[in-house]
């Protein structure tokens, strides 16, 4: 049985049921019957054969290529019923009463007819005239009798005969009344009541004001003339006697008072007459036109007297046309602007309409000045933004009749408009524009001229359903057009030049994902928190609840994904076998999204019959001869752009890599492709250059997994064969240079890779036997003797470029040559034909030979002067205006990389000094004996200078630097590890061992995912050597204690004589330094999976990678606050599961020892490197100390543990760490400092036993310059605590100014002052520095005499009585007579001898106030 459609039901479910009804053979609801036709006969004169065909012709809907969800439209509003609201019903009522009720009488209606008084209306006799009955009417007459202006609206040809035939009445009329021939007022009574409210204008040139009489609007009587006059005389003679500035406020007031609607009603009925009156005015007024007004009066236009009232004077409109020149609206068309006038024959094409001639009229005028108006974006087929000012030919094709047709260009509204339109033309040239404003968007050419983003506003507008939209049309020219918008949106081909630039640099074939930061998602992971863990939803539900909008609004490539994108692009290249710019422009797109992550990669790769169709296609295995040197198809061509895709998704994974090679046939055809010379190819020689070197690419990838290495003994002989023309082929005079070194690059990144997949052969020979059955990758089929020939060769290349170093080309060659050769001898200490003897000399001769004469030569010398400004850590502040991007499109912001200075710039020193560092790691590591040769690299200035202002910033982390920040961090550990080397012995180096130690400790948070092993190498090697701490070992703990010494002596503060100093702490720490490092290793443990992972990568070990594509750049690999890793994990483990209650005892083993390690290492920081933990917030540095206390209920009271907190406490409250010191910022990780301290004060009362380290931990957020929120959580909540706070005035290191200044001004936090004082909850004995504090603010507070609310006053006086009458003499006289905080009194303050004058006045005062109302309530 069929089912009846419902609401939610799709396209396709609608057609899918229809198929099943139409073959189910079922009779229809519902039949269609057709009218006859009475030209083909009747109904019945086909007979059967009619009926028949009509049975057969059902009416079937096809719709093709129609998404499931229609694009969201905002709905229209619902009608509303206008009598709805005024009819009230109950449901009890019955319907009968209420018909009777409703329904009323006739006699009801009549009741209510009142006759209208025509006693003082005029009365006009027909005329006599000589013929039996009334002149027929033609409509030829009618125009000639009656002006256009006297017909005003709309009339009937019979109204406006009635207008002409009263008009020639009044000339000969009979008057019922005497003296209406004489009366003036009463000849403006004939005119027709539409005009009664109208006025002569005759004195509208000079502004004169006129009457109004109102007649015909039922205000007219007897004595309406008359009143009329006196009203008009008594207005005249007020305006007589008012100033021009009176009049205009007065009109000001009236305006504003005025409906704005009303008041452009009336201004636009006066800006249509104005043409008409100007006209008229230039006629001369004769004798005849004072004697017949009512000519005259049709003559002229009529208009409201309110114009007058409204209407500007000339001084305010000069102003306002200066400043509002371009609002004034244009004059009316007239007919005399016709080109062809009306004629009276014509029907219905008498009256003149302007607003539907406006089109014809010329363009105003372009404005001629800027403004800072904020103006809509226009712009040129071309993508250019025209200016406002400009003013551009209309043959151009860009005015048309918009918002403002005077401005030339299109806006991004019209242009989304037009790309709907049903014009062909219009379509194409529409999405061709945008595609040229998205290019240009992304190349940042609109930053500095448009406020906002383009590409956001775009995205947001919906240009993505738009596009696939587009992409389903059937017209190839709008398919074409929608393409190539789409790439313009997602393809930066400046990134794609940069990424194909840095392939041949060290780890340049990997690169990061390109995927959107996941905030929005960790959003609703915090909305899931409270949640148990069978009600949340998995990521898979998450994602199938997500509407196509939402998932394209956060991440735009998973929006294409999931509006089936790749579907339709198999469709194109398969089915409609588009132009060759449209296919390139495919390939683009797809390469784009193959790059987005390994999960889209794998979409693209399992897309039915697209791989399928890319290589038939684009990547045969037998090609003809293009008959043309532009071919007008590129289908059975290869293309480079083709095997950029492949490359890029065999990039994505190791299985994908291996699909393409052994499922895809991708094997077969590479021979065909490198097996031959670039110019056999059979193609164009620029893109015969390219698809080799694209070629060779794809190769490396796969080599670089430890796949593919049989071609490498197949085509051994050619790949020999394009070494020997290296030299031949990188002329600079050849026009193709650019592609031949690219091409030779790739080459050599092949030969890299091939080395290192070479080199684990017999690594994986011997696992494959001693596994025993455990997984073990299978030994490559190219082993090590297959690659030792190529040494020599190229090793004899290099040094042939050394001594052309003078030439360009060399620079740009020699870091391939030397990551082959750091590649080489990496794997050739690990093979057991190693021979060390010959290696040695070896290892030597080339040092000798090559890379001493390369760091001497000037060219070299000038390339690395360029450091600083070529990096990117260096300059973070750079003030260059960057591409656009949006959230959910990330890019890597290279536009104009060519013409700046950065990584990958021309005269970047980045790529050979990497290799050259890469190279010295290696083969210092097997001769040790050769590091003092390269002491000059590391103490030239050009990279002493670059490494103090690394040490000095704190570069931001996003993905437009981070694939190139990559290569960076590389340079810079390479740089440490030589200075490890030579630190030990080279005194000159040693010199600079704090710089490097600073250098090492600022990298190590710096470090992006797949970098896990550098880090693991920092720890290990450099950031805990002594050999680095150079304080350590040359008097460093004794200048720290003689520091304190002589601080002690200017400030008379002496701590509690039990502890130690800091410089006795900081011995202790530098002899624990291995210790610490261990423990640190031990709990950056969780990242050993990624630092075996990271290894593998960086070492060369090809067969053991799975990835080449990056991890998600969610963050750096080790966190900014790792020096607290040991303290705040145990936090994490004990004090939020046990609340802080466990005892040392009872703390997993090792704690004590982890934590005591943890703040001596942060000691040591604090003394010596404290520019390293500036990345650190004071406020995040104080918020995970306070973890001490929070751990267990006892950790604080060990001793080590309490020595080293106090050492930091001091560190921490210094007099300029205090003032940076910001707690209303809320600490990483946590809401607000404030919960912190709810913690902290709950954990006091339960564990502290008056701890005076715990409780000078919580006085620090008392000071007055933090919220009183913490302060009346003391006195409020946490009252009791007073009692135990005994920490004294000398053991805080809190300038106790800082509490008691400036005064307090929250009303309840003074009364909890006071109540604390006078209840006996705060004594001096229990708390002496909270009792200071309360005593200063109390006393600043009732002696105040600043002006304040009456509340406030009310509370002074309230207060200060209250302290007259107290018992306790000694808190009253404290109260009374405090006088200053005084570190060295007994109670820790100044206190007056006796009331100052001030006071005791204030004080009588207030007493006085006091007895007066008492013996007013006596009386």
């Amino acid at each position: 049985m069929l089912r009846r459609p419902k609401p939610s039901d799709s396209e396709a479910d609608l057609l899918r049921e229809q198929e099943k009804f139409l073959t189910s053979g079922a009779p229809s609801a519902a039949n269609v019957v057709r009218r006859p036709d009475k030209r083909r006969g009747q109904a019945g004169e086909g007979g059967q054969d009619n009926v028949a065909n009509e049975g057969r012709q059902r009416d079937v809907v096809t719709i093709e290529d129609l998404p499931d969800q229609l694009p969201s439209l905002t709905p229209a509003p619902p009608k509303k019923s206008r009598f709805k609201a005024g009819r009230v019903t109950f449901e009890d009522e019955d319907a009968g009463e209420r018909l009777d009720r409703h329904d009323i009488h006739v006699s009801a209606i009549l009741s209510r007819i009142v006759e209208r008084d025509t006693s003082s209306t005029p009365i006009s006799l027909p005329a006599h005239t000589g013929m039996a009955f009334p002149k027929v009417m033609h409509r030829s007459g009618t125009s000639s009798q009656v002006p256009l202006s006297s017909a005003a609206g709309k009339k009937s040809l019979f109204a406006r005969e009635l207008a002409a035939q009263r008009l020639k009445e009044g000339q000969t009329a009979l008057r019922c009344t005497p003296e209406a021939s004489h009366t003036p007022g009463r000849r403006e009574q004939n005119l027709p009541p539409d005009n009664s409210m109208e006025t002569d204008q005759r004195g509208a040139a000079g502004h004169q004001p006129t009457a109004v009489t109102g007649a015909g609007r039922g205000v007219g009587g007897p004595d309406s003339s008359a009143e009329s006059t006196r009203i008009h005389k008594e207005n005249q003679a007020k305006l007589q006697a008012m100033s021009q500035s009176e009049i205009l406020l007065e009109q000001k007031k009236l305006l504003s008072q005025l409906d704005p609607k009303l008041v452009d009603f009336v201004r636009s009925r006066k800006a249509q007459s104005v043409p008409s009156s100007a006209s008229s005015s230039k006629q001369p007024q004769g004798e005849n036109s004072k004697h017949n007004p009512l000519e005259n009066r049709n003559r002229q236009p009529v208009s409201s007297d309110a114009a007058l009232l409204f209407k500007t004077p000339p001084e305010v409109e000069m102003e306002q046309e200066d400043e509002e020149e371009e609002d004034l609206p244009p004059p009316a068309v007239t007919e005399k602007d016709l080109l062809l006038k009306p004629r009276k024959e014509w029907v219905n094409m008498d009256k003149l309409e302007p607003e539907k001639l406006e089109w014809m009229r010329d363009l105003p005028a372009p404005r001629k000045k800027g403004t800072d108006k904020a103006m809509q974006a226009r712009f040129d087929f071309a993508g250019t933004l025209i200016p406002p000012t400009e003013d551009l030919p209309t043959h151009l094709g860009l005015h048309h009749h918009g918002e403002e047709p005077e401005r030339a260009g299109y806006s991004l509204q019209e242009l989304f408009m037009l790309s709907r339109s049903q014009l062909i033309r219009q379509r194409s040239l529409a999405l061709g524009t945008l595609a040229n404003i998205l290019s240009k968007a992304r190349a940042g050419e609109y930053r500095s001229v448009l406020k906002g983003s383009v590409v956001s506003t775009v995205l947001d507008a919906g240009l993505l359903f738009l596009l696939r939209f587009a992409l389903d049309d059937s017209v190839e020219a709008v398919m074409s057009a929608a393409v190539h918008a789409l790439k313009a949106l997602l393809v930066c081909e400046d990134d794609e030049e940069c990424l194909d630039c840095t392939f041949s640099w060290f780890r340049g074939l990997a690169s990061f994902p390109l995927l959107p930061s996941a905030q929005e998602e960790e959003e609703e992971e915090e909305q899931d928190e409270g949640l148990p863990e069978s009600m949340k939803e998995t990521a898979e539900e998450k994602e199938e609840r997500k509407t196509d909008h939402d998932v394209a609004r956060q991440d735009v490539v998973k929006g294409l994904l999931k509006i089936k994108l790749l579907p339709r692009l198999r469709y194109i290249l398969e089915v409609f076998r588009p132009s060759p710019p449209v296919v390139q422009d495919v390939l683009q797109i797809l390469t784009r999204i193959a790059r987005h992550s390994s999960i889209s990669a794998t979409q693209v790769l399992e897309c039915p019959r697209l791989m399928e169709t890319v290589l038939s296609e684009f990547l045969p295995a037998s090609w003809t001869v293009p008959s043309s040197a532009v071919p007008q198809s590129v289908y059975g061509l290869p293309l480079a752009g083709a095997l950029k895709l492949l490359r890029v998704l065999a990039t994505s994974a190791r299985h994908a890599c291996a699909r393409l090679f052994n499922s895809l046939g991708v094997r077969e055809r590479l021979p065909c492709l490198l097996s031959v010379e670039p110019a056999e190819l059979l193609v164009e020689p620029t893109e015969a250059l390219r698809i080799t070197t694209e070629a060779y690419r794809l190769w490396a990838v796969a080599a670089a997994y430890g796949q593919a290495c049989q071609l490498y003994i197949d085509l051994y002989p050619g790949l020999a064969k394009t070494l020997q023309s290296v030299h031949a082929v990188l002329s600079l005079a050849d026009p193709l240079f650019p592609l031949q070194l690219q091409r030779v690059l790739a080459l050599l990144s092949l030969l890299t890779q091939v080395t290192h997949t070479a080199g684990c052969h017999q690594e994986l020979q011997t696992g494959m036997v001693s596994c025993q059955g455990e997984e073990c990758p299978p030994p490559p089929p190219v082993s090590w003797g297959h690659v030792t020939g190529l040494q020599a060769s190229l090793l004899g290349h290099l040094r042939g470029f050394v001594k052309d170093l003078d030439n360009p080309v060399s620079l740009v060659v020699i870091p391939a040559y030397l990551t082959y050769l750091e590649a080489y001898y990496h794997q050739l200490c690990r093979q057991n034909c190693f021979k060390p003897v010959e290696t040695l000399q070896e290892i030597e001769r080339l040092a000798s030979e090559v890379l001493v004469p390369l760091m001497s030569h000037h060219a070299f010398q000038g390339l690395i002067d360029n450091l600083k400004s070529s990096s990117l850590v260096c300059n973070v502040q750079s003030d260059r205006l960057g591409p656009e991007t949006a959230p959910s499109l990330p890019g890597l912001a290279c536009p104009g990389w060519r013409d700046r200075p950065g990584v990958v710039s021309p005269n970047s020193p980045f790529p050979l000094l990497t290799a050259l560092g890469l190279l010295l790691e290696t083969i210092t590591g097997i001769h040790k004996g050769l590091s003092n040769k390269f002491t000059s690299l590391l103490l030239s200035e050009p990279v002493t200078g670059y490494l103090r202002s690394c040490s000095q910033t704190m570069p931001p982390l996003c993905h437009s630097r981070a694939w190139l920040v990559r290569h960076e961090h590389h340079l810079l550990y390479l740089l440490l590890r030589l200075a490890h080397r030579l630190v030990s012995i080279d005194p000159e180096v040693a010199k600079h061992a704090s710089l490097y130690h600073q250098v090492a400790l600022v990298l190590l948070p710096w470090l992006l995912p797949g970098s896990e092993y550098l880090g693991h190498e920092l720890l290990s090697t450099i950031i805990f050597n002594k050999d680095f701490i150079l304080e350590a070992h040359s008097g460093g703990p004794e200048a720290v204690e003689l520091g304190e010494l002589k601080l002690q002596e200017e400030t008379h503060q002496h701590t509690s004589p039990s502890l130690q100093t800091v410089g006795a702490l900081l011995r202790e720490a530098c002899i624990q330094l291995p210790s610490i490092r261990g423990c640190f290793l031990t709990h950056l443990a969780h990242l050993e999976p990624s630092v075996l992972t990271s290894r593998d990568a960086l070492l060369g070990r090809n067969p053991w990678i799975s990835s080449h594509l990056l991890p998600e750049l969610t963050g750096p690999s080790v966190p900014s606050d790792w020096p607290f890793l040991p303290l705040v994990s145990l936090f994490e483990r004990t004090g939020l599961s046990e609340g802080g209650g466990l005892e040392v005892e009872d703390l997993p083993q090792g704690a004590l020892q982890a934590v005591t390690h943890c703040l001596q290492w942060l000691l040591l920081l604090e003394v010596w490197r404290e520019e390293a933990l500036k990345v650190i917030l004071p406020v995040a540095k104080l918020a995970r100390l306070s973890c001490v206390f929070l751990c267990s209920s006892d950790l604080f009271l060990e001793r080590p543990v309490q020595k080293l907190t106090w050492g930091l406490f001091r560190l921490l409250t210094r007099r300029s760490r205090l003032d940076s010191l910001d707690l209303n910022v809320p600490p990483p990780g946590l809401a607000s400092f404030q919960d912190l301290y709810s913690a902290l004060l709950s954990q006091f009362e339960a564990v502290s036993f008056g701890d005076r380290l715990f409780g000078c931990w919580l006085l620090l957020p008392l000071q007055r310059r933090y919220s009183a929120t913490m302060r009346l959580a003391v006195f409020g909540e946490h009252v009791g605590m007073l009692r135990s706070l005994g920490v004294t005035l000398s053991q805080l290191s809190i300038p106790i100014e800082r509490f008691t200044s400036p005064p307090e001004d929250s009303l309840p936090l003074l009364h909890l002052y006071f109540r604390s004082l006078v209840t006996g909850t705060l004594k001096p004995c229990w708390c002496p520095v909270l009792y200071v504090v309360t005593l200063s603010h109390v006393n600043a507070f009732i002696f105040s005499e600043d002006a304040a609310a009456q509340e406030v006053e009310a509370a002074r006086h309230s207060m200060l009585r209250k302290v007259h009458y107290l018992t306790d003499e000694v808190l009253r006289n404290h109260l009374l007579l405090f006088r200053l905080p005084q570190q060295q009194a007994e109670f820790g303050f100044d206190l007056y001898e006796q009331l100052p004058p001030i006071r005791a006045k204030r004080l009588a005062s207030v007493l006085r106030q006091q007895h007066g109302r008492s013996d007013h309530k006596g009386d």
